[in-house]
């Protein structure tokens, strides 16, 4: 039996404006690296995109056993980070698609994720039990065309919405799929 390989693809490529300086590498731990090792946890591998020349982001990544993947369209947002991770791990029969500014998602909610892509959901993502999505999503092969076509700051929220009716939906109480580190009164809630 041929094994089916779910891609975890980690967003790397905010400017943290609001944050002011590199969010990513802020905190205690960087937050990026805790994201990171969830989502090597839970996927079993993990890409991470980042812009180029970020030789610090890089080094924090690769320790925590991430492939790097360096490209210049992160800076035309979300939605063009994602197609060139897609495209990197274009051989993937799925992905699983984190942002590197959401450190406290449960490695057994992103496993879940794999397992529905595994088992042939087309996409599947976390709920709480009110029916509110959160992070990551996965993806599978299905959809690589539609992901591929992504760019710009359009992630795949309407991708979601158009085909609303596919989504496996993994209902958890993992209070770390709304966990977004966006300012650094955000960090300092986290670091509590």
């Amino acid at each position: 039996m041929t094994e089916i390989v779910i891609a975890g693809i980690l967003l790397c490529g905010g400017a943290g404006r609001r944050f002011g300086v590199d969010k990513l590498l802020a905190g205690d731990e960087p937050i990026a690296a805790s994201a990171a090792r969830h989502l090597r946890s839970g996927a079993g591998n993990a890409l991470a995109v980042i812009p180029p020349r970020r030789a610090r982001l890089r080094e924090v990544l690769a320790a925590e056993g991430c492939a790097i993947l360096e490209s210049d369209r992160t800076s035309e947002g979300m939605g063009a980070s994602l197609a060139a991770g897609v495209e990197a791990a274009a051989s993937a029969e799925g992905w699983i698609v984190a942002l590197g500014d959401m450190p406290r998602v449960d490695p057994k909610t992103i496993e879940a994720i794999r397992r529905a892509l595994e088992r042939g959901a087309p996409m599947a993502a976390p709920y709480d039990r009110s029916g509110r999505r959160g992070h990551p999503v996965g993806f599978s092969r299905a959809l690589r065309a539609e992901l591929l076509a992504l760019g710009g700051d359009v992630g795949a929220r309407d991708l979601l919405a158009r085909h609303a009716d596919m989504v496996e939906r993994i209902v958890t109480d993992d209070p770390g799929i709304f966990v977004d580190i966006d300012t650094r009164a955000d960090l300092e809630s986290l670091e509590k």
